[in-house]
């Protein structure tokens, strides 16, 4: 066969390493030959290619972001995209796609496998909300790069009895919020999920110095006080409309220290966590959605997304899986909300 692959949406540890996985089983196993589309569905639209091929994915299993470059492109968006997709695909002989992505990237792949196109997704965000996986791959690289700097954070706090605030990535879902703050100790965790109380961090964070200690608030950057928007670092907005998140973290800085009376500071991590090589549970997990994902395609499968369940990669419908997001659930807040203060 002659198998098609992306990636789309943000970069993402892990993204090489099902590349690597999907070209290595195909051609050892089933003799298939690979096209990589190059910067996501803008490659498809404008048949910008590169050949995939055993020296091609050779070295690349702890390398961070894709070789294949991404975007954000939308063919829906684009005059005539779909149609210039299905040509694509027709010109170049490509029996079956796999596109590895998030929410919009996947919801692409689904309208496709709608219009009769072979597709097996394979799911990639590091804020780990999309439904029918439990966990996405670049998640656990994300957390990890995000304890880590509340740890650092920690020590430089008590040092100057300050507010650190740490703006970590979560546009609709908490989950790397959740998770760092829990595993760095923090003071105060703030998730778009729930609206927060301006006062009640501020009482959280008085309480914090009073014990001695300087408080950490990580907050996701899609947080937002219970009588206040978004604080957005633009209004633009990118092709699939979702606006550009960023600003919470300064602006909660700013209302702490007139709150508290002490020194407030933000710090916002943003690429940084998408960035570099994926931790030893990404490449693993990484590596199995793609051996699963070019077994999918033999067996015939389409519109199909491979996903973790327990321990064992099945197989999900791609609707079912971008029909809506994976939220963090209140029962999870109240647990990390028993160390707040």
């Amino acid at each position: 066969m002659r198998i098609g692959i992306l990636t789309g949406g943000g970069d993402c540890p892990g993204l090489n390493a099902v590349i690597r996985a999907v070209v290595r089983k195909g051609i050892s196993e089933y003799g298939d030959e690979f096209v990589g589309f190059r910067d996501g569905w803008r490659g498809v639209l404008e048949g910008e290619t590169m050949p995939l091929d055993r020296d091609a994915v050779r070295g690349i299993l702890p390398r961070g972001g894709t070789i294949l470059r991404t975007s954000r492109t939308n063919p829906y968006a684009v005059e005539g995209g779909p149609d210039r997709v299905l040509a694509t695909l027709e010109r170049m002989g490509i029996d079956a796609l796999v596109p590895i992505g998030g929410e919009d990237t996947l919801g692409v792949a689904t309208r496709l496998a709608e219009a009769g196109v072979t597709v097996v997704g394979v799911p990639k965000t590091i804020d780990n909300d999309l439904d029918a996986t439990d966990y996405t791959f670049g998640f656990d690289t994300a957390v990890g790069v995000a304890t880590e700097a509340i740890d650092r954070l920690h020590t430089t706090g008590d040092s100057h009895q300050r507010t650190l605030v740490v703006e970590v990535m979560g546009r609709h879902a908490g989950w790397i919020a959740l998770h760092a703050g829990m595993a760095g100790g923090a003071t105060v965790i703030l998730l778009p999920e729930k609206p927060f109380d301006l006062d009640a961090v501020a009482d959280h964070c008085r309480h914090r110095f009073a014990s001695g200690y300087s408080p950490i608030v990580v907050v996701s950057e899609g947080a937002a006080p219970r009588d206040g928007d978004l604080v957005l670092s633009t209004g633009e907005k990118d092709a699939f409309g979702h606006v550009r998140l960023g600003g919470i973290g300064a602006a909660l800085a700013t209302a702490l220290e007139e709150r508290t009376g002490r020194e407030a500071r933000a710090v916002v991590l943003g690429h940084v966590q998408r960035g570099g090589t994926p931790s030893p549970f990404d490449r693993v997990l990484a590596t199995r959605f793609g051996l699963a994902a070019i077994d999918a395609v033999h067996d015939g499968q389409s519109g199909v997304m491979v996903a973790l369940r327990g321990t064992d990669i099945v197989r999900v419908p791609l609707s079912a899986a971008t029909a809506q997001l994976k939220l963090v659930p209140p029962e999870r807040l109240a647990e990390a909300e028993v160390f707040f203060g």
